[in-house]
């Protein structure tokens, strides 16, 4: 055991020191503002040449299908999975669930640290016609274009649920793979169709999507039982994940221009911290693979409908109090450490310094271009959804044991 310990203290020391060293070295190499004045002119030409295909798709324009894509970019956005994977994971489907929300993350960061290191456009509008049917599609808008988020998350997450479910179910057979296969297949297809017809993307955008969507899956695959057995078992998991998760936060890249993409980041990525150290702590009470599954005897429908009027106000009600919680200590502590700091919508008493709506960004740049504020808002999206993670894992199935749930 001690000889484990010591292994586990090595390879996390590397990950940490490696991650430092690549955010000191890309800082003072300047490798953002390099990579994207090789990339971005590149990506800039596709977009512009693209134009005409998109117009010709929106060309075939229907109110139904206006509807239809609408309403499959809201089922594939990262709002849909932040509810849906908490069902998942009061369903009994543990391992699902928690797999998912990591892969989820990792895809999330991955994705908009490229968006945001080539800062390449979307189609320009007008010509082609937007469509944002949503508050979350205006938001999407205002990040940058390549690779198409929706596309990537698709395929990634519909990929795994797919392996999932071809690998725990006692229905097999090459007529089952295909069936399966060809679902995922169709569902990527509408999706990156979609994006186009809706205007939010060039076809460039969807097919490097595509393409990394595929290399990220391909690797998860691989590192997956790895990845779960260290979180479940692992030593110094949650002291690991939580300088992981800082370190994050400082490794985003800068990009061209503020993009909302770094808050999507953040809150994903204190939602991987929020599971992994509840799970972590909680695993054989709630987690194993004997819990009570949907379905199955132990849990009838009308069981897992009162786990969902339980859990889902509870959860929300620990958002909330993480949240004000965030907004009483972080500025406490700041102040007490000497740090200057500012908030660009939370905190209304520090905002004197800010004019209008700005979107945040990375920390990285802040602390070496010596500005006089750090943006605290980060610190506390980031520990409002630690809070909502930790209690989907943690604080409500405790609940669901003292009401019989």
């Amino acid at each position: 055991m001690e000889g484990e310990g010591e292994g586990a203290a090595l390879w996390q020391g590397a990950v940490l020191g490696g991650i430092i060293f690549w955010v000191v070295s890309s800082s003072y190499l300047n490798v953002t503002h390099k990579l994207r004045s090789f990339l971005q002119p590149r990506v800039s030409h596709y977009v512009d040449s693209g134009t005409p295909i998109i117009l010709q798709i929106q060309s075939y324009r229907f109110g139904f299908l206006d509807a239809l894509f609408s309403g499959l970019s809201c089922v594939v956005s990262v709002p849909f999975y932040t509810a849906f994977l908490p069902l998942v994971f009061w369903s009994g489907h543990g391992k699902l669930a928690r797999q998912m929300t990591l892969l989820m993350a990792f895809c999330d960061y991955f994705g908009n640290c490229i968006k945001d290191v080539v800062s390449a456009p979307r189609p320009a509008s007008p010509p082609v016609r937007r469509v944002t049917a949503t508050k979350d599609e205006e938001d999407n808008a205002l990040e940058y274009g390549l690779p198409s988020s929706h596309t990537l998350n698709t395929v990634c997450l519909s990929g795994y649920l797919l392996h999932y479910v071809l690998t725990h179910s006692q229905s097999q057979g090459a007529h089952v793979n295909y069936l399966g296969f060809s679902l995922v297949c169709l569902m990527v297809a509408l999706i990156g169709l979609g994006r186009i017809y809706l205007g939010m993307h060039s076809v460039v955008d969807v097919l490097t999507g595509l393409l990394i969507g595929l290399g990220i899956l391909a690797f998860w695959l691989r590192v997956d039982e790895y990845i779960d057995n260290f979180v479940i078992s692992g030593q110094n998991v949650t002291s690991f994940w939580a300088a992981l998760s800082f370190l994050l936060l400082f490794a985003y890249p800068t990009p061209e221009l503020p993009t909302p993409s770094f808050e999507f980041h953040t809150a994903f990525n204190g939602v991987a911290l929020g599971i992994v150290t509840g799970v972590q702590q909680t695993y054989h009470q709630f987690h194993h693979t004997d819990v009570p599954r949907l379905f199955s005897s132990e849990m009838t429908i009308p069981v897992f409908v009162g786990r969902m009027l339980l859990g889902i106000p509870t959860i929300l009600l620990v958002k909330f109090c993480s949240k004000a919680l965030a907004k009483w200590t972080i500025p406490v502590v700041a102040n007490t450490l000497g740090i200057p700091i500012k908030s660009t919508s939370y905190i209304p008493t520090l905002n004197a310094s800010v004019t209008g709506k700005k979107l945040k960004q990375g920390y990285l740049q802040k602390l070496l271009s010596h500005h006089k504020a750090f943006d605290v808002d980060t610190g506390i999206r980031f520990l409002q959804y630690a809070g909502l993670a930790w209690s989907v894992v943690d604080l409500v199935p405790t609940l669901f044991t003292y009401t019989s749930l």
